[in-house]
């Protein structure tokens, strides 16, 4: 496989690589929606994101990914056939391409026809929601994603579960990921539905500074020309990120948050007029995360103002009356919050 460019040699985005590494802390999350002009490198981080992760413990032979930390979500499949304590092994954390003409098969799993026919034998072969569980599910320009598509995704990421009856088979196993996203605006809106499921939506733009885009096509050269040669220069760097997503995710359950940020929450969430406590929930999950990064012990008024705008933008009522974006109406409602 050829290598792929680091994440850590990403310049400038700031906004898209904070919103993909809290998710990698704390997918409860729920999804990473990255929408932006062409040629932004919002491809270029997700790909870049599976190199970065850590690796995960599964069940030793199981073909979703299950957790033996967790005896209760167990398939029931490999998993059940081993007996007492199962048998683990580490694999990368999954990050799954669902690309936009994807069969509705290959995406829940059918039946094997290769051991149907060989064997006389009815047997289930996994598809992209088994490979991406407990990983990222990535999406690109997600909102070209066919209708049926959609229902599905809709229906397994409320449930956490995939659920399979046909041809014989009767199949359900645990699909729980994190849904990442990406698409170019002028190409069409994403249904709101979906739009909800994504517990971020970040911004991605040209660089409109010289010397980042001078740097952008510095390193990018640099990487086409000697690909391993430049992976190996940022090797440090992807390590130190590496090691700081384990430290968050072990934090995070530490992670105090008073009253006061809860309340403040609130108040954003409130100005802004979002529909349902969802915003709110994401918002404080997101503050943890930042708050796990920076090796803080307790969450701060600060790390909410800094996931607001990727956490509510996505989630506000269009107003006819006013012509301004998302994005500026949630920063005004900050600076009105906190100035109070």
């Amino acid at each position: 496989m050829a290598p792929l460019y680091p994440f850590s040699a990403i310049v400038g985005q700031s906004e898209m690589l904070l919103g993909l590494t809290v998710a990698s802390v704390d997918p409860s999350v729920g999804g990473v929606l990255i929408f932006g002009e062409r040629g932004t490198g919002k491809s270029t981080a997700i790909r870049a994101l599976a190199h970065l992760l850590p690796t995960m413990k599964v069940v030793d032979g199981c073909r979703f990914n299950c957790d033996p930390a967790k005896p209760a979500d167990l398939c029931g499949h490999a998993c059940g056939k081993q007996g007492g304590r199962p048998k683990t092994g580490e694999i990368p954390i999954p990050v799954v391409d669902l690309p936009l003409g994807a069969t509705e098969d290959r995406v829940v799993g059918a039946l094997d026809l290769e051991v149907a026919l060989s064997r006389g034998e009815k047997r289930f072969e996994p598809g992209l929601l088994a490979r991406a569980h407990r990983g990222f599910l990535y999406i690109d320009e997600v909102n070209l994603l066919e209708d049926h598509l959609v229902d599905l995704l809709l229906d397994v990421a409320a449930s956490g579960e995939n659920v399979v009856e046909r041809e014989g088979l009767s199949v359900r196993h645990p699909a729980r990921f994190v849904l990442v996203g990406s698409g170019n605006p002028e190409e069409g809106e994403l249904r709101p539905q979906l739009l909800d499921r994504f517990g971020l939506s970040v911004e991605v733009t040209t660089p409109k500074d010289l010397k980042d885009r001078v740097e952008v096509v510095r390193r990018r050269e640099a990487f086409e020309r000697d690909r391993d040669g430049f992976v190996a220069a940022w090797t440090g760097k992807e390590a130190a990120i590496r090691r700081k997503i384990v430290r968050a995710r072990r934090l995070l359950s530490q992670i105090e948050m008073p009253d006061g940020v809860v309340q403040r929450a609130a108040e954003i969430c409130l100005a802004l007029g979002t529909d349902g406590l969802r915003g709110e929930l994401i918002l404080i999950r997101a503050a943890r995360a930042v708050a796990a990064l920076e090796g803080a012990k307790v969450a701060s008024v600060d790390h909410l103002r800094r996931v607001a705008p990727m956490t509510l933008r996505h989630r506000l009522r269009r107003d006819p009356l006013d012509d301004v974006g998302a994005s500026v109406r949630v920063e005004r409602v900050l600076d009105e919050c906190y100035a109070a």
